[in-house]
């Protein structure tokens, strides 16, 4: 079994984290060709990737509390499972239907891992070094969606569409068989109640009742959102109002990428010298910094890429520092409901960012501005909030 601490459980777990962004950014390149030899239109094919998202949200809420009463490894091995076969069912499917079905199937599986994989990391580590651990994670992680694509689009090139998603099958198997193998279990102590639907709603509420807790989440949710944010509006704005070719995107798309990496390996320097808590502070700045930045450059009248591009590299920059360190700092007053805490936080994330992605999308019609504008409401609020809750954050445990 892998022992913690070692590099070899930090690259499964941030494998484990990022089984998500694998099954989608991996298939990206041939979904025109999905549309193509499945007889579908680009809107119904979209539907694959907005499927997903909804799967991967409500599954979310489920994995940890119930992982809090059977063990991680257990529960990790029925999402990993049933992720494998819904990937076997993506890559063989006859139709356009029959994948939107499987897909959300594919995402139900997702979720597991990446609730879970945080359960794991308050397991076994505390304080500077769970955020740490969560940083390390996320350099790993980080590089899925700088090479996804690429390798899916080379799959698609010699195999067709069906190649980009026989390899996510094949991961997924190679994944489950790691964990079954070599992961071991890392709950300290089981919930002992019967896990009934009252007892699952109120094992939340300790999670929910504690102030520090909600803080974090805010945090982290603002963070994450400005990531959506990109991903809704940054291939409209480039593209069509820049006018880059999607090679020229795919490159951006990566440079944007290693920018979150570059802001892990920056945070993992800070959270050492400076804890948690202020590391965190340090990305936030970031955030605000970027948000602000491309608003003040679109409004200035910046009529190039780079207005767009160098603000977002300087927003995930700090996604890097305080993503990581939020979830850390969310997750490590619990000890017995470290599943609860990761599912809702999870859950939370999820819908309050495909709530602003889904807006934003309403707007994009007017140009580049209003996903400035966005970015620097979710880089702003998340500053603000950590500025606020200074003293909620005093009240709890310094790391």
């Amino acid at each position: 079994m892998l022992k913690p601490g070692t590099i070899a459980l930090t690259a499964l777990l941030a494998t484990l984290q990022a089984v998500g962004p694998i099954a989608t950014d991996t298939y990206l390149p041939s979904l025109p060709s999905i549309a193509v030899h499945l007889d579908a239109s680009i809107s119904t094919v979209q539907l694959t990737l907005s499927v997903f998202l909804i799967g991967f949200a409500l599954a979310q809420i489920v994995y940890g509390p119930v992982s809090d009463r059977f063990g991680r490894k257990p529960v990790l091995i029925v999402g990993l499972a049933l992720y494998c076969a819904a990937s076997f069912a993506c890559a063989v499917a006859s139709s356009i239907e029959l994948l939107i079905v499987a897909r959300f199937f594919q995402a139900l599986g997702a979720a597991g891992p990446v609730v879970l994989s945080r359960s794991m990391v308050r397991d076994l580590y505390e304080g500077r070094r769970a955020g740490t651990e969560l940083s390390r994670m996320g350099t790993i992680m980080g590089l899925m969606p700088a090479v996804a694509p690429s390798i899916g689009g080379v799959l698609d090139l010699f195999f067709g569409w069906r190649g980009p998603l026989f390899a996510v099958f094949a991961l997924a198997i190679v994944i489950l068989l790691l964990v079954i193998f070599r992961l071991p279990e890392t709950i300290r102590e089981r919930v002992p109640e019967r896990l009934t639907p009252k007892s699952f709603l109120w094992g939340f509420g300790p999670v929910i009742s504690d102030a520090g807790y909600r803080v974090h989440v805010a945090i982290v949710c603002f963070t994450y959102a400005g990531i959506f944010v990109f991903i809704s509006g940054g291939s409209f704005v480039l593209q069509n109002v820049y006018g880059l070719s999607s090679v020229v995107f795919g490159l951006v798309f990566g440079m944007c990428a290693l920018s979150y990496v570059a802001g892990t390996l920056l945070g993992q320097r800070l959270l050492q010298r400076l804890g948690v808590a202020r590391a965190l502070g340090v990305g936030c700045c970031f955030l605000a910094a970027g948000g602000t930045a491309m608003v003040l450059a679109l409004v200035v009248g910046i009529d190039h890429p780079a207005a767009v591009v160098v603000p977002q590299m300087i927003y995930l920059v700090g996604v890097g520092q305080a993503l990581p360190q939020g979830m850390a700092g969310a997750l490590m007053p619990f000890t017995k409901r470290a599943g609860a805490a990761s599912s809702l936080l999870g859950f939370t994330q999820m819908v309050f960012s495909a709530g602003v992605g889904t807006v934003l999308g309403l707007l994009l019609h007017r140009g580049a501005l209003p996903m400035a504008l966005f970015l620097a409401v979710c880089g702003i609020g998340a500053l603000a909030t950590y500025l606020a809750s200074r003293n909620v954050r005093a009240r709890g445990p310094q790391w």
